[in-house]
């Protein structure tokens, strides 16, 4: 078996984590299983989730702090929100 490195988003990787535990399996079990799915083509379309940013209710727009021509910037404030989601 060869080992692979890759780059992923840490909040991602532990829902990941905690969802494959709940299913029985590991994160790389499922990785194997998706990446051969991928390879054979018949892997089902995942649904696109368009995460929402948090948007401040006094004056419109994006609540300060988060800078919009800042991937990384944007990109936490969508984990914030939906660790929000998750917590509830």
């Amino acid at each position: 078996m060869t080992n692979l490195t890759i780059s992923l988003d840490e909040n991602l990787v532990k829902q990941a984590r905690i969802k494959a535990i709940q299913e029985g399996t590991s994160l790389s079990a499922k990785v194997r299983e998706m990446l051969a799915a991928y390879v054979r083509q018949d892997m089902p379309a995942a649904p696109i989730v368009i995460p929402k940013l948090p948007v401040s209710k006094a004056r419109g727009g994006l609540k300060p702090g988060i800078d919009p021509s800042s991937n990384r910037s944007l990109y936490d404030a969508m984990d914030a929100g939906m660790d929000l989601k998750n917590l509830s």
